[in-house]
């Protein structure tokens, strides 16, 4: 009774097919990723805008007017979204209206939805956008 063990691994050409196909599936898997993760960070500029525009609506309420009003650390909301990921700033103000705007910031500078504007009627925007505000908001 012959004890003869055959040992048995992988060849280099099975080796490199499957690095091969690990490396396809990463380079169609990475953006499409990428994409959804931008996507998600979106909602932080969506509901950093929303609070910023019920903060001057109250300020409305209290005084009549939205001019005067700030945001930042003396102001009536952050000038930072919640996550970070945007910064708001007020791009116009008067007694009767307000135009605000958050501005890509850090992972989201590129992001093919651009910088969200919202106004004091409730208009949504985009402003040097790939995308449109109907596909982005």
């Amino acid at each position: 009774m012959s004890m003869t063990r055959t040992l048995r691994g992988f060849t280099l050409v099975e080796l490199i097919i499957a690095v091969a196909v690990v490396g396809i599936l990463a380079a169609v898997a990475m953006p499409s990723y990428q994409a959804h993760i931008a996507s998600s960070r979106r909602s932080d500029a969506k509901s950093a805008l929303l609070g910023a525009a019920q903060a001057l609506e109250r300020f409305y309420t209290e005084r009549s007017t939205y001019a005067g009003a700030t945001l930042g650390t003396t102001g009536i909301y952050p000038a930072a979204s919640p996550q970070g990921y945007y910064t708001l700033s007020i791009d116009s103000q008067d007694a009767n209206g307000f135009t605000l705007s958050a501005t890509r910031a850090g992972a989201q500078v590129g992001d093919k939805c651009g910088n969200y504007t919202y106004d004091q009627a409730g208009t949504r925007g985009v402003a040097a956008a790939t995308y449109t505000a109907a596909k982005c908001w």
